[in-house]
């Protein structure tokens, strides 16, 4: 179960959903542990001066620490607003480029790089060309990074998903995207390779995986916030929508103390451009 459980590769509609609530988004969405970029340094040899593509950068949670490594950062984000407080964000870094557009229609203009970073954005890239740009648009020896948010529960924790599942039911009744959040130990003995997304078809090497355990704590205005930053929610009616989170947030105040976490595994899938010619390269299991 990731950020954004069971969405279809929808460009068009990450830029609308999100950048309905900008602000909102960069408030409450969790980002990444230093730990995870220290790997991905450790890993692809990136470093000063390497050319990195973040695909659907958001408001730039992943930038930055891109941008904190002396990396020239070319990020391409589909909502406008999206990408006008990416760039507020990152005003302070000569090195970043934020470029409106999906990244199915981005223009490269001939631009190649050495990695290309996707954060919690690459399940909404259309898989049939997604793993093909990324091949081209990456140099001879090049990695693709993605990043992502699990999130997890553990037995001996009361579980918020579970304490509201009847408030679900109540204001839109038979969602099948309602559900529960897996073990934490599940997802680590289980969630392998390139994960839940299509896998690039021998265009890349085996994924190299890394797990980061995190934690968010809310009380019960501040949840309902976070899970309005959630296409899940953000897809359904007004009408809907806010009834069901202002139920949320009073369950939370009442039953569970005003204080509830957001556990999630931030994971780490790297792999190598497989080159042209290459062993094992294009057409061979990936």
């Amino acid at each position: 179960m990731t950020d954004d459980p069971k969405r279809p590769a929808n460009p068009t509609g990450l830029g609308r959903v999100f950048n309905e609530v900008p602000e909102l988004y960069d408030r409450v969405r969790p980002g990444y542990p230093d730990e995870l970029f220290a790997d991905l340094v450790a890993v692809t040899g990136m470093g000063e001066g390497s050319s990195v593509l973040e695909v659907g950068c958001g408001t730039g949670q992943a930038t930055r620490s891109l941008a904190a490594l002396g990396c020239a950062v070319t990020a391409v984000e589909p909502g406008p607003d999206m990408a006008a407080l990416a760039r507020r964000r990152m005003a302070s870094f000569d090195d970043v480029a934020v470029e409106m557009s999906t990244f199915e229609e981005w223009d490269d203009r001939g631009r190649r790089f050495d990695v290309l970073v996707a954060a919690s954005s690459w399940h909404w890239v259309d898989p049939s060309v997604g793993w093909r740009r990324a091949h081209e648009v990456l140099r001879p020896g090049g990695w693709a990074a993605l990043l992502g948010n699990v999130v997890v529960r553990r037995p001996d924790e009361p579980e918020v998903y579970a304490e509201t599942a009847d408030l679900h039911e109540r204001y839109c009744p038979g969602n099948p995207d309602w559900g529960h959040p897996p073990l934490e130990d599940e997802v680590l003995t289980t969630d392998e390779g390139w994960g839940p997304v299509a896998g690039p078809g021998g265009l890349f090497g085996p994924a190299i995986v890394r797990f980061y355990p995190t934690v968010q704590w809310f009380d019960g205005d501040g949840f309902a916030d976070h899970l309005r930053s959630l296409s899940l929610y953000r897809k359904l009616d007004r009408e809907v929508r806010e009834p069901l989170l202002d139920a949320v947030a009073e369950r939370i105040r009442t039953r569970l103390g005003d204080r509830v976490s957001r556990r999630c595994l931030t994971v780490l899938r790297v792999g190598q451009r497989v080159d042209d010619g290459a062993e094992g390269g294009p057409g061979s299991d990936g």
